[in-house]
C-alpha cells in the first residue's frame, strides 16, 4: 500500500489521523476547516469515503459517521476509510441547507479553485477526498419539515452500483437520475461509484435512520472487501427497486390531518390526508394517484395549495415493500443490546 496524502498530510498503512482541510474564513475572519477522519488498514483494500452534511441542515449523517468511527466492526479493516462528517460547515453553523452565497453545494460539483464559494468548496472535496477513492456513500435526510423513509438512491442500471445499493440492506432502492452538478455526477465522471442514503428529517436526529445508516455502511464495507463477511442476523430483508416516484401535492391551502404515514402501502384512490380551514371545515381530500409506498412526507400540519405533501415510490408489489420495512425495524431492535454493527 502506498502512502495516502490529504491536505498535505501523509497517512501510512495502519495509521489513523484527523485532518482539518482549510476553508475560506467567515467575514469575521473566523477560521473554518473541513474535518476529515482517515483510517487505514494494514492490509490492502478499496478506499471508501463517507460524507455527511453536504446540505448543512441534514444532521443525521454527522451522527452516523460518529457512531461508525466508534464501531468495533471496523477496527481490523482492509483498505482505507475516509469519513467527512461535515462537508458544508457554513450551512451547519447557520442551520441552513445552503451556503452563504445561497448556492446548493450538491449542484456545484466538480467546482473550481477560482469559482464561487460553493464551487471552491466542491473543488476542495473532489480534489482532496473523492479523487482518492474507489467508492463512496453520501448521507442525506429529507428537507425541513419533511421526513424520508430510509432508502438508497443510485444509478441502479450500473451493475457495481446496484450491488453496493443492495448490500446496504434496505428494502427500498430508488433508481435516481444523476443530476447535473451533483456529487454523484462528479464522482461518476472520475470512475468513483457512489450511492446516496436518504433517511429522516432536516435538523433532527432520527434513531431508526441512524442505526440503519451505520449498519448499512458496514454492510457495504463487507461487500467491497474492506471487512470480512458474516452471517446475517434476523430475517432476510428483500430489496425492491422503484424506477418511478412522484410527489402528491396539496389541492387546497389549509390545515392538514394526515391519514397515511411514512412507509405505508397506499392503494390507488385511497385518502392520504384531509385539508381543513381554520374553523375545521373540510375543504378537500388528498387522493393517492397510483398504488405505491410512501417514502417521504410533509410533517408540518400546514400546507399551501400546490405544496408537495407525499413522496410515493411505485413498485409492482408495494404491500411486500411495507412488510420488509417492518422487518428492517425489527432487525435493528435485535441488534440493540450489543450496538455492534
Amino acid at each position: 500500500m502506498k502512502p495516502l496524502e490529504i491536505g498535505g498530510v501523509s497517512i501510512l498503512p495502519g495509521e489513523t489521523k484527523r485532518i482539518e482541510l482549510p476553508m475560506p474564513p467567515l467575514y469575521t475572519d473566523t477560521v473554518l476547516s473541513m474535518p476529515v477522519h482517515v483510517q487505514r488498514g494494514k492490509r490492502d483494500g478499496p478506499t471508501m469515503f463517507v460524507s455527511g452534511a453536504i446540505h448543512g441542515d441534514e444532521l443525521n449523517g454527522i451522527e452516523i459517521i460518529n457512531r461508525l468511527m466508534k464501531s468495533k466492526s471496523i477496527k481490523s479493516m482492509r483498505g482505507t476509510l475516509i469519513t467527512v462528517p461535515i462537508v458544508n460547515m457554513y450551512g451547519v453553523l447557520n442551520q441552513s441547507r445552503y451556503l452563504p452565497d445561497r448556492r446548493d453545494l450538491n449542484r456545484s460539483f466538480p467546482g473550481s479553485k477560482k469559482g464561487s464559494l460553493a464551487g471552491r468548496l466542491a473543488n476542495l472535496f473532489i480534489k482532496e477526498i473523492v479523487n482518492k477513492c474507489d467508492v463512496g456513500i453520501d448521507l442525506h435526510t429529507g428537507a425541513i419539515h419533511r421526513s424520508n423513509l430510509p432508502q438508497v438512491r443510485a444509478d441502479l442500471d450500473d451493475p457495481e452500483t446496484l450491488a453496493m445499493a443492495e448490500a446496504f440492506g434496505l428494502p427500498v432502492l430508488l433508481n435516481a437520475d444523476i443530476r447535473e452538478g451533483s456529487l454523484r455526477q462528479a464522482a461518476g465522471d472520475q470512475g468513483v461509484k457512489v450511492i446516496l442514503y436518504e433517511a429522516g428529517e432536516a435538523l433532527r436526529y432520527d434513531e431508526f435512520s441512524i442505526r440503519a445508516g451505520v449498519k448499512g455502511i458496514i454492510s457495504v464495507m463487507r461487500h467491497v472487501g474492506m471487512l470480512n463477511k458474516r452471517a446475517r442476523k434476523g430475517h432476510a430483508i428483500s430489496k425492491f427497486i422503484a424506477r418511478q416516484s412522484g410527489w402528491v401535492r396539496a389541492t387546497e391551502s389549509g390545515f392538514v390531518n394526515h391519514v397515511a404515514q411514512l412507509g405505508d402501502h397506499v392503494p390507488k384512490g385511497s385518502v392520504l390526508a384531509t385539508i381543513a380551514d381554520p374553523y375545521g371545515t373540510e375543504l378537500s381530500t388528498v387522493i393517492c394517484p397510483e398504488e405505491g409506498v410512501i417514502i417521504g412526507k410533509q410533517n408540518i400540519p400546514l400546507t399551501q395549495e400546490g405544496e408537495a405533501m407525499y413522496h410515493i415510490a411505485y413498485f409492482r408489489k408495494p404491500d411486500s415493500v411495507a412488510e420488509h420495512v417492518e422487518l428492517l425495524q425489527d432487525n435493528l431492535v435485535l441488534d440493540e443490546p450489543s450496538i455492534v454493527y
